[in-house]
């Protein structure tokens, strides 16, 4: 791989207000002689990423999760430079910039991520689709509701609580470890489904087969609220019996990899050893 010839730069003015570090990306790229696109998310990108080799994020693990979900199907690889706190998917620290020209050269690997499409089906009918990095995450709103749980048309679980999270393994050190789950590689393939304060000793986290298809039902919801929600985004308002199915996409995100860090590395870092 040469030198690239276009790349996205994603601000974030939340995280990097005066864009201070967008600027340092943007100069280590202009002494290459490469153009940068920069726009803010949500943006129009049909312009913005006609020919571009590469979107760079600033920010933590959130701004990783916009950018896969704009970029969708593009085929563009994301490099993530963490200004947050976590920030387990972004590859280097705010005082690691320099190492951009390193990527800019074209001297980095790839890494892919798996991810799920997650659609939402009332009265037989498909009324909501999405796709997720992270995870999708079935809920109640205040009050527990009444969950089952399927891989495959098969029960795995059926529940009171406060909801349920059907994770990819990337989602695995998200949400889903905050509610029991287990850590699981990145690059694994997988659907990790963790219940979410169970008011019964034997719902617990399995991890599933990329293959199969996770349903959940709501059941005896009445007058409760619930409501889904993918990466962090919106609540879409869901009905009694309502069956959400997650599932493997054709679709993956390439994260770009350039400081030779492991997975393990990272979990001890950012978890605290």
């Amino acid at each position: 791989m040469g030198v690239m010839e276009k790349v996205i730069l994603f601000a974030n003015p939340k995280r990097d207000p005066e864009l201070r570090q967008l600027d340092r990306v943007r100069a280590i790229a202009g002494s290459l002689g490469i153009e940068c696109a920069v726009g803010s998310l949500p943006c129009e990108l049909d312009v913005l990423a006609r020919g571009a080799e590469l979107a760079v994020t600033f920010g933590g693990d959130g701004a990783i999760l916009r950018a896969a979900r704009a970029l969708c199907g593009m085929d563009i690889p994301i490099l993530g430079i963490n200004l947050g706190h976590k920030g387990f998917m972004a590859e280097l620290e705010a005082g690691e910039v320099e190492l951009a020209r390193t990527v800019f050269e074209g001297r980095y690997t790839l890494e892919s991520r798996m991810m799920a499409d997650v659609t939402v089906f009332r009265d037989g009918r498909c009324v909501y689709r999405d796709f997720a990095l992270n995870e999708a995450v079935v809920g109640g709103v205040s009050r527990v509701i009444g969950l089952g749980v399927y891989g495959d048309g098969r029960r795995i679980m059926g529940f009171d609580g406060d909801g349920v999270i059907v994770s990819t393994p990337t989602g695995s050190t998200a949400y889903s470890l905050s509610a029991g789950g287990p850590i699981v590689e990145p690059t694994a393939q997988s659907l990790i489904v963790t219940p979410v304060c169970p008011h019964i000793l034997s719902a617990r986290s399995y991890v599933l087969a990329p293959e199969r298809t996770v349903t959940v039902e709501l059941q005896r919801l009445g007058n409760k609220t619930a409501y889904l929600s993918v990466d962090g985004g919106e609540s879409v308002p869901l009905r009694d019996l309502d069956r959400i199915e997650v599932r493997r996409s054709a679709t993956v995100t390439r994260l770009v990899r350039v400081t030779g860090r492991s997975f393990y590395e990272i979990v001890s870092s950012k978890l605290g050893e």
